[in-house]
């Protein structure tokens, strides 16, 4: 879809339909919506009378202009309740009445700037968030269908400012939220992709094909060089699949000082059949997307390219498949990770964690710091904290703080919760030095204090996104299946640093 800024008059756009909004409880419309409201001689204002249109979140009203302004429909999308109001409102907002229209097969629409007004939002950030709603809102998945979608697409959408001198801030919101929308999409791509599609050597051909576009840089290890690493926790996940295992190391650099490198890892398993503790067939097809955190590294790298920060930043995916057979890891095995330290099989389903104790131990091998991991890592922090907001643990409060603030202006919300050193009691082993699950109790916490183990010092927070990388159903502006999460929020704390580091 085309999106750009345009100078003008909402009421006398010669276009398909106009969008403009609505806060609930308002009686009279103001600002543009009050323009159109009195050019069309007050029909938003009878109908809000009649208790036709609320106002409320999403709520669209649909008003066919018959010629009286150039327009052919208004759109009046909800915004829901004032003293409520956010970016994130902005985004579900546009969402909505964007789909309304693409439903009804329009082609070309305009809006005004949601909230720039009586909202209080700045105009870039208002751009910003608008262009996300859309891009997001609008996203399907439709790369193995052969059959032509039941309508078109949204070919153009215009935003709409009245004052010229304002212009450069609102190109500058459409393309950091075109960056960041393309990006989170980008990644819901690789997790909406099946299993025999998206293998561990396809997620390294993705990673090149960035590299090559956007000026990466990229090395990928195979097994004779993680062998030569020891990384044998990683290669006791893989020892099932006929597929090769892939750890795929993709950077950034667009800061001065090379020592200084944000880390990001993301778990990339490709298929998880939950290994010899094999998962039940319902709902197993779901688990083509457990690289979820690793397709949101990737997207990161790949936004990061397009925006040039100036920071430097290496992507670690750790990629396999988890399968049972012949060869597969067994519960009761032993493994020694990179670190050295050995590790009790309990679970082969609790491979996660696994391969990122490897992950993190190279992490730590190359300098990075601060690091940031993110994976489909739990059951637990699903049935915790359900699918709206993802889990989050950290040794470092400041960074903590820092993702949290940033997950709420992106809409990824994230939900600290604590890594009490009593918890370490349930990772115990009596035959290693310490086992992949610590039992049905805090599950999502003992799998984080397992990889806390092999970070060590480092500062460092980790993401569970089991529960948000992945919606049965729509909600907002995200479609049902791969979200992207949390892409959005990565790329903004990667620039915020960057941001940190020049002032």
């Amino acid at each position: 879809m085309k999106i750009k800024a345009i100078v003008g008059n909402i009421t006398e756009l010669q276009i398909e339909a106009v969008v403009v909004n609505l806060f609930e409880g308002v009686k009279k419309p103001s600002g543009a919506t009050g323009a159109v409201d009195q050019a069309l001689g007050g029909v938003i204002s009878g109908l809000i009378e009649r208790g036709e249109i609320k106002g409320k979140l999403g709520e669209v009203s649909l008003l066919h202009t018959l010629g009286r302004i150039p327009p052919e429909r208004v759109a009046v999308v909800g915004l829901g309740k004032k003293e409520k109001f956010d970016l994130d409102k902005v985004r579900q907002a546009t969402a909505s009445a964007l789909r309304f229209l693409q439903k009804l097969g329009l082609k070309h629409v305009a809006s005004i700037l949601h909230g720039a007004g009586a909202g209080g939002i700045d105009r870039k950030f208002s751009a910003q968030a608008i262009v996300e709603g859309g891009l997001l809102g609008l996203y399907a998945f439709r790369k193995h269908k052969t059959t032509d979608p039941d309508l078109g697409e949204l070919e153009e959408l215009l935003l709409v400012e009245r004052d010229e001198s304002r212009l450069p801030e609102v190109d500058g919101g459409i393309r950091l939220g075109r960056v960041l929308a393309e990006a989170a999409n980008f990644a819901r791509d690789l997790v909406n992709e099946p299993a025999n599609a998206l293998t561990p050597t396809r997620m390294a051909e993705v990673a090149k094909e960035l590299a090559e576009r956007y000026g990466l840089e990229l090395e990928v290890l195979e097994r004779e060089q993680m062998e030569e690493l020891g990384m044998g926790a990683l290669l006791g996940v893989a020892q099932g699949s006929e597929q090769p295992p892939k750890f795929i190391i993709l950077s950034y650099r667009g800061g001065k000082d090379s020592r200084d490198v944000l880390g990001l890892v993301g778990k990339g398993i490709t298929f998880d059949s939950g290994g010899i503790s094999i998962k039940p067939s319902e709902g197993m097809g779901e688990m083509k997307g457990d690289m979820a955190g690793g397709a949101a590294v990737l997207a990161t790298l790949k936004a990061l390219g397009e925006l040039r920060p100036r920071i430097n930043v290496t992507g670690l995916v750790p990629a396999t498949e988890n399968m049972p057979s012949g060869t597969a890891l067994r519960p009761g095995d032993i493994l020694k990770a990179m670190n050295g330290k050995t590790i009790e099989v309990i679970s082969t389903d609790a491979e996660g964690r696994l391969i990122l104790a490897d992950a993190l131990c190279y992490a730590r091998r190359l300098g990075l710091s601060p690091v940031v991991d993110v994976a489909t890592l739990t059951g637990a922090c699903q049935v915790a904290l359900g699918n709206v907001c993802s889990g989050l643990f950290g040794n470092d409060q400041g960074l903590i703080s820092k993702l949290v603030g940033l997950g709420e202006e992106a809409g990824e919300r994230l939900w600290q919760l604590p890594l009490y050193e009593e918890y370490k009691e349930q990772n115990r082993s009596e035959v290693a030095d310490i086992k992949n699950s610590g039992g049905r109790w805090g599950g999502a916490i003992t799998a984080a204090q397992f990889l806390a183990e092999f970070i060590e010092d480092t500062p460092w927070v980790h993401l569970d996104i089991a529960g948000t990388a992945f919606l049965e159903k729509e909600r907002g502006y995200f479609s049902k299946g791969a979200t992207g999460i949390p892409t959005r929020t990565l790329v903004r704390f990667a620039t915020a640093l960057a941001e940190e580091k020049q002032s």
